[in-house]
């Protein structure tokens, strides 16, 4: 009996996020096999399929149902040509509505390396764990043209950052360096 349960809403999305998605649950139901934990996943078919189809990238609606999860598997958004003419319209409303909203700031993503697996950056004699602490794009403003359709077109994306959010995202990366030197 499952101690306990995690609910998990999947935004498949689009291209080979549907695929991927289909994946990593896979692998998160694997990894729990010996667990004493549950997860049931609540599928939100979100992304440029549904925002062709109804004009509405992400209802309030739907981003309060996505609130009540434990934890959001988000797949690739916006591959559909006719989307991709919409200059990120999908990101925005999507992507960067749920960020928001949800107030996530923290990019984080796991290294781990092998004994004798060569990397990128050297040959590892032992294993090591690192994590690569970054922010999450800041507050677009852009990207936006200008002269669009011409010879002189520009294109640009402006990120914001603000003295509040590099300072939390600093303070997340010492606490899990501080967390990791003690447990050493």
């Amino acid at each position: 009996m499952a101690e306990q349960t995690f609910s998990i809403a999947v935004i498949p999305g689009d291209g080979i996020g549907p695929e991927v998605t289909a994946e990593a649950k896979k692998v998160l139901d694997a990894a729990l096999e010996q667990e004493p934990i549950e997860v049931s996943y609540t599928e939100y078919p979100l992304g440029a399929e549904h925002w062709l189809a109804t004009g509405e990238a992400l209802s309030q609606e739907s981003l309060e149902q996505l609130k009540s999860h434990d934890a959001i598997l988000f797949g690739a958004v916006g591959a559909d040509p006719a989307a991709q003419r919409s200059s990120g319209l999908i990101e925005r409303e999507l992507l960067l509505k749920l960020r928001f909203s949800l107030d996530h700031y923290i990019n984080l993503r796991p290294v781990r390396t092998y004994p004798g697996v060569a990397t990128p950056w050297r040959p590892m004699s032992r294993s090591t764990l690192w994590w690569s602490v970054r922010a999450q794009k800041g507050p677009m403003p852009g990207p936006g043209t200008l002269r669009g359709g011409t010879p002189a077109e520009i294109a640009n994306e402006v990120s914001v950052n603000t003295a509040h959010g590099v300072r939390r995202v600093i303070a997340d990366a010492f606490e899990r360096a501080e967390d990791r030197r003690l447990s050493t």
